[in-house]
């Protein structure tokens, strides 16, 4: 179970495939532990040394006095890949993740090969949406929002033939660190995006859930115009289209850093 100790976080991270392949970086969403990537790593490594990493104040890494920025976050993504001696990395990340890739994008051109955005906006608000969420977490724990945030996850129909995957995401929710989960809301409430992600120069993919609430396909195809070049692909799935399409979403992930 490796760590990383950072300057001011100890960061979990896992890393798949042989030492020779290039390296894709993968981030969760708000909420989730690296776990969350397990349905695409038997595919993934194949083609790619792929680096797993729990989120500051998510899973087994640490959590820090809140609230956190966008920008702190990309900052451990840079320390992470300093401390394992990587120059230039693929990244792929998921919601909030994929706002943390945005962010690297901007900011380490140099260091991002290609990027891919799945499931996630410029900007997610209204910002009081997210004040609210913090605040409730910290009352109540993050067990108590845990079933009404599942089920904008996956769609309604394919919840319903998982149950025990509902179940599995539920638990992961729950297991989430009431002030990391808080901490972590207002970095996504506190960041916008919009004006700056037209300056990122990584090839990029696009990949939105057609039934997403969270961020909806159409704040996928913003991102795909803005974005210079950008490549676009849409799933049918809610939120997690990386756990409710598999095969379609590493298939669009290896065309797009195979191509």
């Amino acid at each position: 179970m490796p760590f990383a100790e950072l300057a001011d976080v100890k960061l979990h991270y896992q890393i798949d495939g042989d030492e020779s392949l290039p390296v894709l970086v993968m981030s969760n969403s708000l909420g989730t532990s690296f776990e969350m990537w397990q349905p695409q790593i038997a595919e993934l490594s194949k083609h790619f040394r792929v680096l797993r990493y729990d989120t500051r104040g998510h899973g087994k890494s640490s959590v820090t006095e809140g609230p956190y920025t966008i920008a702190q976050l990309g900052g451990d993504v840079i320390a992470l890949i300093d401390h394992l001696g990587l120059k230039r990395v693929n990244f792929c990340g998921l919601s909030m993740g994929g706002i943390t890739g945005m962010w690297l994008g901007v900011n380490h051109a140099d260091r991002i090969e290609k990027l891919i955005l799945c499931n996630t906006a410029a900007y997610i608000g209204p910002p009081e949406n997210w004040t609210n969420r913090a605040a409730a977490v910290e009352r109540d724990g993050v067990g108590s929002i845990a079933a009404a945030v599942v089920d904008k996850w996956l769609t309604p129909d394919f919840a319903a033939e998982q149950p025990e995957l509902v179940a599995q995401l539920r638990g992961m929710l729950s297991a989430t660190d009431a002030k990391g989960y808080a901490a972590n809301c207002r970095a996504v409430r506190d960041s916008d995006l919009r004006g700056e992600i037209a300056s990122i120069t990584a090839p990029t993919l696009v990949i939105a859930g057609s039934g997403d609430i969270p961020t909806p396909p159409a704040d996928g195809r913003f991102l795909a115009e803005t974005i210079p070049g950008a490549k676009y692909v849409e799933l049918y799935a809610a939120h997690l289209s990386n756990l409710q399409q598999v095969d379609g979403f590493n298939e669009a992930v290896v065309g797009f850093l195979k191509g």
